[in-house]
C-alpha cells in the first residue's frame, strides 16, 4: 500500500495492453492506492487480455474504446458515467504507428502512416479530454506518456517522434485551456522500457543499454517508477502542476555526452 490515499476516487486508464504495458502498471497501482477504474480495450482480439488483467483490481469496469471512433469514445463515457458517475483522473497512455513507419527512412513514411500515427497517438487526447471534463466535476488530473524522441532524434522511431512532439504541444495546450475548471494535464517523458510497443522499433535493446551507459543514475527505469509519477501527478500532492513534461528516465535527459 502506497502513502497516497486515493480512496473513493474513480478514473480511466486507456492503453493497457497486456501485464508489461505502463498503463498496465499505472492502473495497478492506483488500484493498490483505493482508487476504482475503468480499464479499455480497443476490440474484441484485445478483450480477453485486458479482462484478465481487470479481474484482479477492486471493481474495475472494463469497457470497449477504439479511440479513433468518436461514437465509441462517446459510449465509453456514458458507461463511465452511468457506473461511477464522476471521475478524478484520466490516464492517456495510448500509441500506435504501422510497423513499416519505424524501419524504413522517415522521408518515406507515407501520407496514410503519417496521418494514422498522428491519430492514434496524439489526437486521440483532444476527444478524451473533451468528453473526460464533464465528469470532472471537481477538477482532475490528465496524464499522458510521452519520450524523448519528441525534442531529438532516435533512429527507428520515426513518426512516433513527430507524434510525441504533437502530444506534448497539447498537453501545453490544453492545460491552459482547462486551468479554469481545476484541470490539470501533464505528460510522462519515460526511458525505454520493454513493452509490446518497444518491440516494434528497430534497435530498441540499443537505445535501452546506451539509456542505461549514459543516464547520470547508470541504470535503465522501470514501469513501477513511471506509475509512481503517475500516482503522484493523479493526487492532491500534484494540484500545483499542469503542462508539464515530466522525465522519469534515470536523468538521461540532462546528458549532453
Amino acid at each position: 500500500m502506497y502513502p497516497i490515499d486515493l480512496s473513493g476516487q474513480c478514473g480511466i486508464i486507456l492503453g493497457v495492453a497486456n501485464d508489461r504495458s505502463i498503463a498496465w502498471a499505472i492502473a495497478d497501482i492506483l488500484s493498490q492506492a483505493g482508487a476504482r477504474m475503468a480499464l479499455t480495450y480497443q476490440n474484441e482480439r484485445l478483450k480477453d487480455r485486458v479482462s484478465g488483467l481487470a479481474e484482479t483490481l477492486d471493481d474495475a469496469l472494463l469497457v470497449e474504446c477504439d479511440a479513433t471512433d468518436d461514437q465509441q469514445i462517446s459510449q465509453m463515457f456514458q458507461r463511465v458515467e452511468e457506473t461511477f458517475g464522476e471521475i478524478s483522473f484520466l490516464v492517456h497512455s495510448i500509441a500506435f504507428a504501422n510497423r513499416e513507419d519505424l524501419s524504413r527512412p522517415f522521408a518515406e513514411t507515407g501520407r496514410d502512416g503519417f496521418r494514422l500515427a498522428l491519430e492514434v497517438s496524439a489526437y486521440s487526447l483532444l476527444p478524451l479530454v473533451r468528453h473526460a471534463a464533464p465528469l470532472m466535476k471537481n477538477g482532475g488530473s490528465v496524464v499522458t506518456m510521452t519520450f524523448d524522441a519528441s525534442q531529438r532524434v532516435y533512429p527507428g522511431y520515426n513518426v512516433m517522434g513527430t507524434a510525441k512532439a504533437a502530444l506534448e504541444h497539447e498537453v501545453r495546450q490544453l492545460a491552459f485551456e482547462y486551468g479554469e475548471q481545476n484541470i490539470r494535464l501533464n505528460a510522462i517523458s519515460a526511458g525505454p522500457l520493454e513493452t509490446l510497443a518497444a518491440r516494434g522499433i528497430h534497435g530498441f535493446r540499443d537505445m535501452k543499454r546506451m539509456h542505461a551507459e549514459k543516464a547520470p543514475m547508470g541504470r535503465n527505469i522501470t514501469a513501477e517508477e513511471v506509475a509512481k509519477t503517475a500516482l503522484f501527478l493523479c493526487s492532491d500532492l500534484a494540484t500545483g502542476i499542469t503542462g508539464s513534461i515530466i522525465p522519469v528516465d534515470a536523468g538521461y535527459h540532462i546528458m549532453a555526452v
